[in-house]
């Protein structure tokens, strides 16, 4: 939120505070009747929102510092201490002000995960193609998906042959071979060619409307919070006033009923902690991630488990070679695969292509190319046909696949890897091994997490268990559940005993927002996340750069600690100011002074946090 739109959003505080700074100190050098009279209307002018404030939290069963503060106002009234209910509302306003600048902006979740909708549908009916709404699908009806649209519906392939990009569901950074007879699901996105699809499930019982049900569900299930500024609330305040009342009841003076509520009065505080909080979110903001309020900081800063997705959190979410195994020599099979790489959309074919252009290989003139969709291709070189693609593909085709070959192609799918094979009827040329890339920090990150006191690190992935196992081992992570659907996230989230005690989700896809609006912090990884899941977070990081996540843990801890030492100064400053009180030698305009003079103390300890440098 910029400086126009606090201001607009604001605006009353803005002028409560113009106008009490200009009033006090005219006052306090003229000491004017109308001047007086003007304090008195901005007095009960800024009574207004805190009594609303006060009286909806009671409503909700909540005790918050603008009862106690309308209780010191209304005091401060009934003795004409104008000045003190005007430093009061001063302090008040200017909490509000950094409250509404630090508050949580509101998600729109739903929204992003309703874009991955198309408008239109091709659909076949009586031998003619026709363009409808989604809403207008029946089961039964047969949809018609180009390579590159989102599926609409769940269904059956009934003719063609594709790679479908399941990650919207599952997290799977690899694209999922189908064929006729093969269940797709909406929201998925064809990406190899041209397929028909009989409808099996539209509307509400889709994968991606369940999915859009999940989320709103959960953000209605989130835990509450509650804040280190609720919890003193609830026990001080109510103690201050039930104080002052026994006061008031043994000596029937409001004088000193007042004086006492004008040095207990929190509007100190009420400032002081958010100002730490707004330190540190601008400090976070400056290195890439967003907070989207306070109380989640605070959060953050006492979890003891963080679940992590797999793809595109842990991983980068793209796919890169691992590894060639050439059995010709190495610059004619980079030679071949260039040729066929080069002219291919396939996610496989991309990685390949990539790293060919590393190589220093360069991109040939169009060869003779005929492709399978979501099989392989085929290379016609030299009156020889060459096929490239998975090893159910080369079989299909009659190549002789060496038995040493079968057993380094099966050991490498075992460890998780994806495969690309390359041979012709005469000879076997090589293949090549690919994984989606682990992050480079997310090990080291790993190990700083632990230290900070993270119990448990648990990562979430819709992979296989091979690909989980290998890159949980990978970067020091002991636990992990494979093979889970968003619905399954869910229900390990909201079985955890850590439920409502700074729980943590990080992830970045569709198949994560449920999980994110779920968790006490949710995480998302801006960069390559979906909408969706950056909407339902708590925290963005903009970079994607996991090494963020321990450093804003350790800055929230930093931050609390400061909270914490802004209520030992308040509290030492208020039993000096009673023990003044007490023994005469201030009344209510001396404890309204003090009370101003003391309001320095927590938030100069609140401005140490603004001096923190980017590196820190």
């Amino acid at each position: 939120m910029n400086l126009k739109d606090l201001i607009k959003k604001a605006w009353f505080d803005w002028l409560l505070i113009v106008f009490a700074v200009i009033l006090l100190s005219a006052y306090v050098l003229l000491r004017s009747i109308l001047v007086k009279d003007l304090l008195i209307l901005v007095a009960i002018a800024g009574l207004i929102p805190v009594v609303i404030s006060a009286v909806r939290a009671l409503l909700t069963r909540k005790i918050t510092v603008d009862l106690l503060a309308s209780v010191a106002l209304a005091v401060s009234f009934i003795n004409g201490e104008w000045v003190s209910a005007a430093f009061i509302n001063l302090m008040l306003a200017s909490s509000r002000i950094l409250g509404t600048y630090t508050e949580s902006r509101a998600t729109s979740a739903i929204e992003s995960l309703l874009k991955l909708r198309p408008d239109k549908v091709r659909i076949s009916r009586a031998g003619k193609i026709e363009l409808v709404s989604p809403e207008e699908i029946q089961v039964g009806d047969i949809i018609i998906v180009n390579s590159g649209e989102r599926i609409p519906i769940d269904g059956v392939i009934l003719k063609g042959q594709t790679s479908v990009d399941q990650s919207s569901l599952t997290g799977e950074s690899l694209p999922k071979e189908v064929e006729i007879g093969s269940k797709v699901f909406s929201s998925t996105m064809n990406i190899a060619g041209l397929i028909e699809i009989k409808a099996e499930k539209v509307g509400k019982d889709t994968a991606l409307e369940k999915i859009i049900a999940l989320v709103e569900k959960s953000q209605k299930g989130k835990a509450p919070i509650y804040t280190l500024g609720e919890k003193f609330s609830a026990i001080y305040i109510f103690g201050a006033i039930a104080l002052a009342a026994v006061i008031y009841l043994i000596t029937g003076r409001t004088e000193l009923v007042l004086s006492v509520l004008l040095v207990v009065c929190a509007d100190d505080i009420a400032v002081a902690v958010p100002l730490a909080f707004l330190a540190s979110i601008g400090h976070a903001a400056r290195r890439g991630a967003i907070i989207k309020g306070g109380n989640y900081l605070e959060q953050i800063a006492k979890t003891k488990i963080i679940f992590l997705d797999k793809t595109g959190t842990i991983t980068k979410g793209k796919l890169v070679v691992d590894e060639i195994f050439s059995e010709v020599s190495q610059k004619e099979f980079l030679s071949i695969l260039s040729k066929i790489a080069y002219f291919s959309t396939h996610p496989i074919s991309t990685a390949i292509s990539n790293y060919l252009s590393k190589t220093g290989e360069k991109i040939p003139t169009m060869p003779e190319l005929q492709e399978f969709a979501g099989r392989g291709m085929v290379l016609k070189l030299d009156n020889e046909e060459i096929f490239y693609g998975r090893k159910v593909f080369l079989a299909e085709q009659k190549v002789n696949l060496p038995k040493e070959i079968i057993e380094k192609v099966n050991e490498q799918q075992n460890e998780g890897h994806a495969l690309v094979l390359v041979g012709s009827a005469k000879k076997f040329y090589g293949f090549v091994t690919l994984s989606d890339e682990i992050r480079p920090e997310v090990k080291s990150s790993i190990a700083w997490l632990k230290k900070l006191g993270i119990k448990k690190i648990i990562m979430l992935t819709g992979d296989n268990e091979v690909s989980a196992r290998k890159v949980a081992t990978a970067v020091g992570i002991d636990e992990f559940k494979a093979n889970l659907m968003p619905e399954d996230k869910v229900k390990i989230l909201e079985n955890s005993e850590y439920r409502g005690k700074g729980l943590v989700m990080v992830g970045d896809g569709v198949n994560d927002s449920a999980s994110l609006a779920l968790a006490d912090v949710g995480i998302a990884m801006a960069k390559i996340g979906s909408d969706s899941a950056i909407e339902a977070s708590n925290i963005t990081l903009i970079n994607d750069n996991f090494e963020e996540i321990p450093r804003i843990i350790e800055l929230a801890k930093k931050t609390m600690t400061v909270a914490r030492q802004d209520f030992y100064i308040w509290g030492i400053s208020n039993v000096v100011g009673l023990i003044l009180v007490f023994m005469g030698f201030i009344g209510p305009a001396g404890a309204a002074a003090y009370n101003f003079l003391t309001d320095f103390l927590p938030l100069g300890n609140s401005l140490k946090l603004f001096r923190l440098t980017k590196e820190t």
